[in-house]
């Protein structure tokens, strides 16, 4: 185990998904759907490559499964993106980490597992951040948290099939089936939306595969080197990241309430993963 390699590599994870999500909302004047396209296609370019170069068969023999977790995720994408047109990056961000919790819940009727009471005490934390948030932050748009709350609950849904998958498939077939029914699903979408991109707007969409990719690699690298419980709490400084810079670039303000909603639904999420460590270190 190799801690502080894991630490560097998720630092690098968070930062890479951070610039991201700045570039998605720089992107105003061009429409979601687009966005996705061009995020995924990409992608496509580095998950094609891989692929290739390792001769790993790129059809899946669970083709619904995979159809449907890359459904899911590309809607998710769409929405996610979407909410942002009408939140600021980093509410939107800290509300589309809630997807843990529906997961948790789609496991309890789907997969049959159970919850233990102190998780759902951590999850009630975390949706008294969402509360707050709405509750108590007059900047918080309405339709802005319906579509980011619905991205997380699809999110959720993701996480629950690729359990389903397990280890049947190796992780990059898994994401190229992912982006390919994105670039398709976002391309089609698109057509009636379409709005030429303009100078550098075409380098930041582009951009958007890149720093999606390499945020996936290093988490992963991260996770490979050191014991989940110990670098799940660390994706959240991407939320972190996101806020300083979406002050920073966009000059958005964030309120104290906010700040607590944001901080709330993070304790809650980082304590579920820490007890989670904790009870499968006692079942050893």
């Amino acid at each position: 185990m190799d801690v502080k390699n894991a630490i560097k590599f998720m630092i690098l994870s968070s930062l890479a998904f951070a610039f991201m999500n700045i570039i998605v909302k720089y992107l105003k004047n061009v429409s979601s759907y687009e966005i996705v396209f061009f995020r995924s296609l990409s992608s496509l370019f580095f998950t094609f490559g891989f692929l290739i170069k390792n001769k790993i068969p790129m059809v899946s023999s669970n083709n619904k499964l995979m159809i449907l977790r890359s459904l899911a995720g590309a809607f998710s994408m769409l929405l996610f993106f979407m909410s942002l047109k009408y939140l600021s990056v980093g509410t939107a961000v800290s509300l589309r980490y809630i997807a843990p919790i529906f997961a948790a819940i789609f496991a309890v009727f789907l997969l049959r597992e159970k919850i233990k009471v102190l998780q759902w005490f951590f999850f009630i934390i975390s949706f008294v951040g969402v509360i707050i948030l709405k509750g108590l932050d007059t900047q918080i748009d309405t339709f802005g948290l319906v579509l980011v709350l619905l991205a997380a609950v699809l999110s959720g849904l993701v996480y629950i099939i690729i359990n389903k998958i397990g280890n049947s498939e190796h992780p990059v077939v898994v994401v190229n089936y992912f982006m390919v029914v994105a670039t398709v699903l976002g391309g089609i979408l698109s057509i009636p939306h379409w709005v030429t991109p303009q100078g550098m707007e075409w380098v930041f969409l582009f951009s958007l595969g890149a720093f999606g990719y390499y945020g996936q690699l290093y988490m992963t690298k991260a996770f490979q080197n050191a014991a989940t419980n110990l670098m799940a709490p660390l994706k959240y400084i991407e939320v972190v990241f996101t806020v300083i810079l979406g002050a920073t670039l966009f000059n958005e303000i964030y309120t104290f309430w906010s700040l607590l909603g944001m901080a709330l639904i993070i304790a809650g999420l980082v304590a579920n993963v820490w007890y989670k460590g904790r009870l499968k270190e006692n079942a050893l």
